[in-house]
């Protein structure tokens, strides 16, 4: 069995998700200790209890400690199998973080699963959908699986009520080398907004157009029109020739759009900088994908804390040697195998 230190490094929910995955990937017994123990509510939250009750049934596992606020998890996984799934977190907990679990596990199933999560669907410290389904799929199927995406309706915290379906085509992961745009970047935006006023997400479209120097066109207004409770969200979209990025902002309350979309400006502006092909939210995502295919190389920004700490917990389950190699304003990751 492997034991892990949840509070090490970034100490978040990270550390569970990865050693969910891997240890039903490598069939290998882990006990994950302190969970999340900096955090303000330590232990598990109803999202992270869901991704462990959910990683467990798609892999008949045995599970200890899985109860709401457990800062102590023993894992120990069965055979992986595929299925038609129904997730529903119960709050406006992260329902992409939770198939973000699923999907290197459903990778080694026998045949495609589908599933149907309900929850959030744009939350703070999560990927969006928007960001699964322009970036984070595409990247998969070039790497050798499918995964099609369907946002049934949208869900924002406190009242969730979002529903995202998922089909996951299983398939032999190959190493992937993505080291620069590959010419031109084209800039779109859109925001959405769910029982609050349209001006809203006017203003941040607006920002958006005025920072980046695009036209005003290149923005998309997404209305609720059944709102399960109030929510914002707006996400600039970059393509180019070897792919995406999506950077996205959650609106608060008490927080005006022009600061939310400030965000988004920030972060696009740092991608733009350089030939940077992978942000670094994918960066941290992508690293467990090129460990599963057992190689890859990628550019990116500086490395967070995150990233770092996700590397850490991949090399406890798998026989891959990955770097951080400084490459002046950028950085490249590399992965791959042992000796």
């Amino acid at each position: 069995m492997i034991t892990l230190d949840g509070s090490a490094g970034e100490g978040g929910g990270q550390i569970l998700r990865t050693a969910l995955a891997l240890s039903a990937v490598t069939n290998t017994p882990v006990r994950v200790e302190q969970i999340r123990a900096g955090r303000a509510r330590p232990g598990l939250m109803r999202q992270h209890l869901r991704a462990v009750e959910s990683a467990a049934a798609v892999c008949g596992a045995d599970v200890v400690g899985a109860e709401l606020s457990s800062t102590t998890l023993e894992f120990r996984p069965g055979p992986v199998e595929h299925g038609d799934w129904k997730i529903d977190i119960g709050s406006a907990g992260s329902t992409t973080l939770v198939l973000q679990t699923l999907v290197p596990i459903l990778l080694h199933a026998a045949a495609p699963s589908s599933l149907v999560l309900s929850g959030g669907t744009h939350n703070p410290a999560a990927p969006p959908v928007p960001f699964l389904d322009a970036v984070y799929a595409p990247l998969l199927g070039r790497m050798g699986a499918t995964l099609d995406l369907e946002l049934e309706r949208p869900g924002f915290y406190p009242a969730g009520g979002g529903r995202l379906h998922a089909r996951l085509t299983p398939g032999r992961l190959e190493p992937l080398e993505l080291l620069s745009r590959g010419g031109d970047v084209t800039l779109s935006f859109e925001a959405i907004v769910s029982g609050i006023s349209a001006s809203i997400a006017n203003r941040e479209l607006f920002v958006l157009a005025r920072e980046l120097g695009t036209d005003r066109g290149a923005g998309r207004i997404m209305e609720v029109k059944d709102p399960r409770g109030p929510g914002n969200a707006v996400w600039a979209r970059l393509d180019f020739p070897n792919g995406a990025e999506v950077v996205s902002a959650v609106g608060e309350k008490g927080v005006r759009a022009e600061v939310v979309a400030r965000g988004v400006v920030n972060e696009v502006r740092a991608l733009l900088a350089h030939d940077v092909p992978v942000g670094e939210h994918t960066a941290d995502q992508l690293l467990l994908l090129c460990a599963l295919a057992g190689g890859g190389r990628y550019r990116t920004v500086a490395p967070s804390l995150h990233t770092t700490t996700n590397a850490d917990v991949i090399r406890r389950f798998l026989p891959v040697d990955i770097r951080f190699v400084d490459d002046g304003p950028t950085w490249v990751v590399e992965v791959g195998a042992q000796g």
